[in-house]
């Protein structure tokens, strides 16, 4: 188990991580966009948006949206044109996938258009999409082929999956529907998932790639127990936090400590001292 950390927000470590659901508070996944200073905003419904100051890309925290899609993020060449890629999480999708997709958004912002808006190529015989499959692949994730046009590959247990779509796609419902280019959940069946994740055509495979590291970290989620009665059929394990043991002890400690059991030193013996003014001693009766 992961040592104890005090910021830790539950009780109960969640493993494997793809069957954990979201958090409550969805700040992790909004500040790395927020500490590159994009304003704020807020719909009359309580719904959230950030913006960048370009129009270049935009994200919604859609709590009071109309679906379930939570989390909205676009990005645009042409901000009063059409989206050039879309990236959909539900509200139930871990919120840690969705924080390591802004994350890598936040640097790929920084870095310029040229990263952000970098259209991966989608020719099989490219491995540009397949750098996303990667980290699946090294921690034992399998390739797998659920229908046909549709490359995938499933978690050890077959209870998570990233599927990608080949072949024509219609570029509205990619935005607005799970008929994306990419497509990952968590759950028994894909129609009805534990939570999902859409992200369309041309969105680039270093973001995606960002959220399939976070997907197959062996590390197990933090989550409050009371809030895991999704997983009363046993899919998940759930491990308890141990509270925080006593601080290692210092070498000062440790000196103090043996200090404390050594026995007490036994008083010094009362000797007389002779000195020019002191009496001779006078011979006594033998006995």
């Amino acid at each position: 188990m992961p040592p104890h950390d005090d910021t830790l927000d539950g009780d109960a470590y969640i493993f494997p991580r793809h069957l954990a659901l979201a958090t409550l508070n969805g700040d992790p996944a909004l500040d790395p966009l927020l500490r590159l200073d994009w304003p704020p905003t807020y719909d009359a419904r309580g719904n959230l948006y950030l913006s960048a100051p370009d129009g270049s890309v935009r994200l919604g925290y859609l709590s009071e949206g109309p679906d379930d899609g939570l989390w909205r993020i676009n990005a645009y060449e042409d901000p009063f044109g059409l989206p050039t890629w879309g990236v959909c999480f539900n509200d139930r999708c871990p919120t840690e996938f969705v924080t390591a997709f802004t994350t890598a958004l936040a640097a790929a912002y920084e870095q310029g258009p040229g990263a952000y808006l970098a259209t991966p190529v989608h020719d099989r015989a490219d491995s540009d999409f397949f750098r996303a499959f990667v980290p699946l692949l090294q921690r034992g994730w399998r390739i797998d082929n659920p229908r046909w046009g549709v490359f995938a590959v499933e978690s050890r247990d077959g209870l998570g999956a990233v599927e990608y779509t080949t072949g024509a796609l219609d570029p509205a419902a990619e935005l607005t529907t799970r008929e994306a280019r990419w497509h990952l959940w968590a759950g028994a069946t894909p129609e009805h998932p534990l939570w999902y994740a859409t992200a369309s055509t041309d969105t680039p495979t270093a973001l995606i790639r960002a959220v399939t590291e976070s997907l197959s970290d062996p590390t197990p989620l933090p989550r409050w127990r009371q809030e895991t009665h999704t997983y009363a059929d046993g899919l998940a394990q759930l491990t308890p936090i141990l509270p925080p043991g006593p601080p290692a002890p210092t070498p000062l400690d440790v000196q103090r400590a043996a200090a404390s059991r050594r026995p007490a030193a036994l008083p010094a013996a009362s000797v007389p001292r002779w000195s020019t003014s002191s009496r001779p001693v006078l011979p006594g009766a033998r006995r």
